[in-house]
């Protein structure tokens, strides 16, 4: 049977980079080097060491003269006046500060561009103006999303003496969605008037195109300024009812820390949602490979969030039919959809406001938990299945195998900053909590068989944790600073700043050994793995907190008990490395642990804590040249650099084990020559069902997922 050894990384976007450590120095291992001249401290940023002769780390300090001689030495301190201020017009500020408005400059603020228009585009049929969005991925890195909406205004603006389109396209905070009765949308995503200008400052070219009235609009902007005048053609009377918006643009490579390259799954996957969302409207995805259409997919979900759901429990054993309801209070509707599955120990709870996902929550996600814990524990109650003296079923116990989308639009959100991430109104809670208890308790009440299945996952739940509470306490009490409490294979660095430290997770003893001595054990520590460890997928939690490695991986990292707020102050290491073997076996135990740290702790993604080492595949020895290749492609390029006589040894590391100390500190550990692969979650309701298909119960689901994914697999990838 053919085994996939590279895993897929599914929609766990690998951001692959290079960390380097400033200095020379740190690398130094045996004899590090004191680095100061007067004031100036020659260290690694990474590790904020400042090291002397005799390799221990400490902290510089520098004397009030010494600071003060510094301090003269600086360009411009001697004057500080009004030609030091600086006044940015227009979108400069957007140049100056693009992270500030789309996240980062790398590919989450790449894709986030797309995502500007195309919320433009979805306000437009949440209004009831449009029914269809086509995105468009050119072969020139381009992207077009059109719409058939009412198209921008294109009339002169009163205000800015332009026309509305230029207006909306190169002034910030210029927008029709600010609400009250001058505005254009009742309820819309946009709220600052920013989204299309900020698309438009940073791309390096960007063309607009409106149908509106039988006629059609064109107008092309250069890095946020118009380079053609709005020019205007009379459509044909076949296609004089047209309307519409279609924005094409190039992003400014000058501006993108990465190459220009859009995913084609990730925007599937924000699609995905908008279409579940927004049952009415028809969103089309292409891609554009020459002449043809390389992929080409439609999204329509008249189900809306009930279809949301089952999708997401496509691979489990629901106890009822999907829940669905709607409701409108004051101006705030809601919609909610949900289901509990026998097979599943942990919660999916996805938020969304005015279609924009709410990564952290807010008050309808805080509305929805309350609701559901109160109206659950008032019903089993009613029932005689709990007594009124014994203990209330916790929020966490309730919502175990849980899957729930709650929907809500406001007509005045308030998110917290452009990339909103977090709903603050708090009016919708308490619109939310009436919603949910009036129709979750009039559901179990004409379905008491889904209501007795509910209460029985419940208190199941509540009895696995009381099973489980001594090795709760455990982890809870066992303090981190005292090293009598760490596991015994841990081999601790010596700094105390989790900012400053990094963790290899290794497979067995054998790599274990070879990376304690390869280490650098000022900043890094080793915990070598017992073999593969438990798939919490398919495991309560009484079964998680009593197994070895778990507990090992728990009171080494700090991760403290699942559940609880995540606090990243309490980890003791900012940096988890997986490094596991490059074959089938290391590639399984990297998807277990992945796993773990989803279903456990997910914020540890959200922080960027979680990484993959990369160990080379091959060494090649030609002469006293050493060589090494993390890939085939990377071999065949140093293969073709040599003459065709060359007498060369190629090597094939089928285990870290094989490696000595050195060879493992130079290939895979060393931070300036090392390959890192950071784990980001980008689409979680996608991370959902995978992991949940890929590590659940369901052989047949599992195996589904894998034929549909043999054909984007390399065959080159396959270890038979």
């Amino acid at each position: 049977m053919a085994l996939l050894k590279p895993p897929p990384c599914f929609s766990l976007r690998f951001v692959a980079r290079r960390f380097f450590f400033s200095s020379s120095s740190l690398l130094s291992r045996r004899r590090p080097r004191l680095l100061i001249r007067a004031s100036r401290v020659c260290s690694s940023s990474n590790s904020g060491y400042r090291l002397r002769s005799n390799g221990v780390g400490v902290r510089a300090f520098m004397s009030s003269s010494l600071a003060s001689e510094a301090l003269q030495g600086k360009p411009g301190s001697q004057s500080y006046g009004s030609e030091q201020i600086q006044v940015l017009e227009g979108l400069d500020p957007v140049r100056k500060r693009p992270g500030m408005y789309i996240g980062s400059t790398g590919p989450r603020g790449l894709h986030h561009l797309v995502y500007e228009i195309l919320d433009n585009a979805v306000d437009e049929a949440q209004a009831g103006y449009a029914s269809k969005i086509d995105v468009i991925l050119h072969e020139d890195n381009s992207v077009s999303i059109t719409d058939n909406g009412r198209g921008i205004p294109i009339d002169l603006h009163p205000v800015t003496m332009k026309s509305s389109l230029e207006t909306v396209l190169t002034v910030l905070h210029a927008g029709g969605k600010f609400g009250g009765s001058s505005s254009g949308y009742s309820v819309s995503g946009g709220l600052h008037g920013v989204g299309l200008s900020v698309v438009n400052a940073l791309s390096e070219a960007l063309d607009v195109t409106v149908w509106r009235d039988g006629e059609e609009y064109r107008q092309s902007y250069a890095r946020g300024k118009p380079v053609t005048a709005l020019t205007c053609i009379k459509l044909s009377d076949e296609l004089s009812d047209r309307q519409g918006t279609r924005i094409r643009f190039w992003p400014d490579k000058e501006v993108f820390t990465t190459s220009i390259m859009f995913d084609f799954n990730t925007i599937a996957g924000r699609i995905r949602e908008l279409a579940f969302l927004n049952p009415e409207l028809m969103i089309t995805l292409e891609k554009e490979e020459g002449d043809s259409k390389a992929l080409y997919n439609e999204y329509y979900y008249a189900g809306g969030l009930v279809e949301y759901v089952k999708w997401l429990n496509t691979d489990k054993k629901p106890l009822h039919d999907t829940l669905g309801f709607r409701k409108e209070t004051d101006g705030v509707t809601v919609d909610v959809a949900l289901q509990w599955c026998s097979d599943s120990y942990s919660d999916t709870m996805l938020g969304y406001a005015n279609s924009i996902r709410t990564v952290d929550g807010g008050t309808h996600i805080d509305g929805m938990k309350a609701s559901l814990t109160r109206t659950i524990n008032n019903m089993a109650r009613k029932s005689k299945l709990i007594k009124e003296k014994d203990i209330s079923l916790s929020g966490e116990h309730v919502r175990e195998g849980l899957t729930c989308i709650v929907s809500v639009k406001v007509p005045n959100p308030e998110f917290e900053g452009q990339t909103k991430t977090r709903l603050g109104n708090p009016e919708v809670r308490r619109v939310v909590e009436q919603c949910v208890q009036e129709h979750l308790t009039e559901y179990l009440e004409l379905h008491p068989d889904a209501l007795d299945s509910i209460l029985s996952k419940s208190l199941n739940a509540l009895k696995a944790a009381m099973a489980a509470k001594r090795a709760r306490e455990l982890v809870r009490t066992k303090s981190v600073l005292k090293s009598s409490s760490l596991p015994g294979k841990l081999a601790d660095c010596s700094a105390t700043n989790p900012e400053e430290s990094e963790i290899f997770i290794v497979e067995g003893d054998s790599a274990g050994g070879s990376a304690k001595q390869g280490r650098d054990r000022r900043f890094q520590a080793i915990l070598p793995l017992r073999g593969k460890i438990l798939n919490i997928e398919r495991k309560d939690e009484a079964a998680m907190y009593k197994n070895e490695e778990i507990q090992n991986l728990i009171l080494a990292l700090g991760l403290g008990v699942k559940g609880e707020d995540f606090k990243k102050d309490a980890l003791r290491y900012h940096k988890i490395i997986i490094l596991t073997d490059a074959d089938v076996d290391g590639a399984h135990i990297r998807t277990l642990l992945l796993t773990f740290f989803f279903r456990y702790q997910k914020a540890l993604y959200d922080e960027g804590c979680i990484y993959v080492g990369v160990p080379p595949l091959y060494k090649v020895e030609r002469g006293k040249q050493v060589h090494y290749c993390y890939d085939e492609a990377e071999l065949k390029r140093l293969q073709s650099t040599f003459p065709s006589n060359a007498s060369y040894n190629i090597q094939r590391f089928k285990g870290l084990g094989e490696m000595m100390p050195a060879q493992l500190w130079e290939t895979t550990m060393n931070p300036e020559t090392r390959l890192l692969k950071q784990l980001m979650v980008e689409d979680a309701a996608e991370a959902n069902v995978v992991f949940s298909s890929l590590m659940g119960t369901r052989v047949d689901v599992r195996k589904d997922l894998i034929q549909n994914s043999a054909s984007t697999m390399n065959l080159e990838h396959l270890d038979i």
